[in-house]
């Protein structure tokens, strides 16, 4: 069977088992190392109050080669003081013990529940067991990828490759995240591997654009986490010639990542919690490029949009409802609105559709809702999702 996982780049092992973070049981500790050592970006929240493994994080990607990353899900280490922050640097010394590096090339994230404290002699425990277990195969990233879930149903995984320099070079990811989805500047807690040889300049700028037209494009229900951490390593192990400037091979690459990223996104979207379904929110005609994006965040953020999704109504009165309250510049008038290719509404006016045709498209797994708000030539997108009983449940039950 192919290897889909953060494994199939060269130069990558992976590991993911349960230290005892999560009382039923589940994976919840994740490590990945490269030996040879690996440029390294990120993207994190910007939430005001962050994680302990943000602050961490942070500081170590100040630094030069990165050689691991280590993940606990089931725990957040938020609000957790000093006592937390030693936590977080605790884990990243104890990956370096093992794995005889320094600290300070050790990356880290955590997810879970807020304000607890993290039992760390069973996660420097659990260290010690991932680093024995550590492998280049899909078994290994696949426990990776079940090590970071908290409330996912499923992994969210992917790769591709390109042709660059005439060496074919690979690109994996893992993205963990169904709910609390609302990102600024970051997504919920990825990991993306890659062989390409590369600056470290321009990994961060690919990544970043990347990270701004995919997951940054993801709403499940409009709030951000405190831990938010997008993540990339490049091996450079793929032997093209390092990229340096931004050439044809470098928009190739940052295509390619798009692309991935975009795939985790949508994989994201239809297992959000409680989610059945997702859509794609274009808005065309704005009059500058932060209407675009508010327009489109504004529908996809709509509880009552959602709602109508979930239930397969063509509502087309929610979603104008929705734009216009969004206080972007719009003219009335021109104002249209389609569903699928359907218009449902045309130059301020209602028109006549087929509703069970319409209801069918809402029902699919994916469509689209496009909104013209006829006053400009910007252009901009969001991925939601509907708005299902299950959330709440979800959330009601989510212990604190």
């Amino acid at each position: 069977m192919t290897n889909s996982t953060i494994t199939a780049p060269k130069g990558f092992l992976a590991a993911g088992l349960h230290c005892g973070i999560k009382e039923s049981g589940r994976p919840d500790l994740a490590l990945v190392y490269c030996p040879t050592g690996a440029r390294a970006a990120a993207v994190f929240t910007t939430n005001a109050i962050q994680s302990a493994a943000v602050t961490v994080c942070k500081q170590h990607l100040a630094g030069g080669s990165i050689c691991a990353a280590v993940i606990n899900s089931g725990n957040a280490n938020t609000c957790t003081g000093v006592k937390g922050l030693a936590a977080a640097k605790t884990m990243c010394s104890r990956v370096a013990g093992e794995l005889k590096i320094h600290t300070e090339q050790v990356l880290i994230a955590s997810t879970g529940i807020i304000g607890h404290q993290l039992p760390l002699p069973k996660i420097t425990a659990g260290i010690t067991q991932a680093a024995q277990q550590l492998g280049e195969s899909r078994t290994a990233g696949q426990n990776f990828a079940h090590a970071i879930m908290t409330t996912d149903t499923r992994c969210k995984q992917a790769i591709r490759t390109a042709d660059i320099d005439g060496k074919t070079v690979t690109l994996a990811g893992t993205a963990k995240g169904a709910g609390m989805i609302g990102p600024n500047m970051a997504t919920t807690i990825s990991v993306v591997t890659t062989d390409i040889a590369i600056s470290k300049p321009l990994l961060a700028k690919a990544f970043k654009n990347a990270i701004g037209v995919s997951l940054n494009r993801l709403t499940v229900d409009g709030h951000q986490s405190t831990n938010d951490t997008a993540m990339i390593l490049a091996s450079g192990l793929a032997e093209n010639s390092p990229i340096k400037t931004q050439d044809a091979g470098y928009r190739r690459f940052e295509r390619v990542l798009a692309d991935l990223c975009s795939d985790l996104a949508k994989q994201m979207a239809l297992d959000a919690e409680g989610a059945t379904r997702m859509f794609k929110v274009e808005v065309n005609g704005a009059s500058k490029q932060d209407d675009a994006l508010k327009a489109a965040r504004a529908v996809a953020n709509y509880d009552l949009v959602k709602c109508a999704i979930h239930g397969g109504d063509p509502n087309w009165g929610r979603i104008i409802c929705a734009v216009g309250s969004s206080g972007v510049k719009l003219d009335p008038e021109k104002l249209s609105c389609k569903i699928g290719p359907v218009f449902v509404f045309r130059r301020g006016k209602p028109t006549k559709f087929n509703a069970k045709k319409v209801s069918d498209i809402i029902c699919r797994k994916e469509h689209t809702i496009t909104v013209d708000l006829g006053v400009g030539k910007y252009h901009d997108f969001c991925y939601g999702c509907d708005l299902g009983r299950d959330y709440v449940t979800i959330n009601a039950d989510y212990h604190t």
